[in-house]
């Protein structure tokens, strides 16, 4: 005869989140005791999560932002990313992550929250949703800062989020935050870009410019022009503006008596 009732039953579901015959048989297993019941949950919950983790992918999930924080949380499908609840936490763990200006995503992980860590809140995230879910990228900038959030479909939450530190207009601090959007920069300027980034690109550059044919004298000077071109597409300042034609981003901000400290760029799936 069991030692625990329905209503047991209801009460450990609400409480863990499991679903009703794993909440009977954990009652079961434990001959009613409520407190072994929870723990026995969370144990095989757990577990279940770490075998999800290896061999599932994160290809889902959701950007947040918070202040001056800017946070990627990772989910496997689209289904869990536009869950109100998962969404909820998001936003908590954005918060966070603001007040406790994390920089990065393992000092994001060790802040508190609710009475635990932000890390043991993804953690119970994964328990209860039944899906791999991860702690993305994180970023906190302590300056005067806007964001561009930018959603994939009408119903899902934002995919694509761009934190901009600036100084000067917030509007056009705005318009830059849209154009990383849209055209993904990767660097402010081009003196940002990796000594051996730009190394690379120039060596494929001079081969495929030999491969055309072009005389071997004239070589240096077109691939110099290409590298301007490499850099017109990664370094924001260098882009082509996306609202006003015939200008760069970096001459529409000084119009603008905007400054561009630092940006953040992240990408769901990406």
């Amino acid at each position: 005869m069991s030692n625990f009732s329905a209503a047991d039953v209801k009460k450990l579901r609400e409480l863990t989140q499991a679903g009703m015959m794993d909440c009977k048989k954990a009652l079961t297993e434990t001959d009613g005791d409520f407190d072994k019941a929870v723990e026995l949950l969370r144990v095989k919950g757990a577990a279940k999560a770490a075998s999800r983790a290896a061999e599932r992918e994160t290809s889902a999930g959701l950007v947040v932002t918070a202040g001056g924080a800017l946070v990627e949380i990772k989910s496997e499908t689209d289904f869990v990313a536009k869950n109100e609840s998962f969404i909820e936490a998001a936003q908590k763990i954005a918060e966070a992550v603001n007040a406790g200006k994390a920089t990065d995503t393992e000092a994001a992980k060790a802040l508190p929250l609710d009475g635990k860590t932000v890390g043991e809140v993804v953690e119970g995230l994964a328990i209860t949703i039944g899906e791999k879910i991860e702690l993305g990228q994180v970023a906190y900038f302590d300056g005067n800062t806007t964001t561009y959030m930018h959603k994939r479909a009408a119903d899902l939450p934002p995919a694509v989020g761009v934190l901009v530190e600036f100084e000067g207009n917030e509007e056009a601090a705005r318009a830059a935050a849209m154009q990383v959007a849209a055209m993904k920069a990767q660097y402010l300027t081009r003196d940002e870009v990796p000594a051996d980034v730009v190394a690379a690109e120039r060596a494929v550059l001079e081969k495929k410019t030999l491969e055309e044919g072009k005389p071997e004298a004239a070589v240096t000077k077109i691939v110099e022009g290409r590298i301007g071109g490499f850099f017109r597409e990664i370094v924001l300042l260098e882009q082509d503006s996306v609202t006003e034609s015939k200008k760069s981003v970096g001459k529409v901000l000084e119009e603008a008596g905007t400054t561009i400290k630092r940006f953040a760029r992240f990408e769901v799936g990406a």
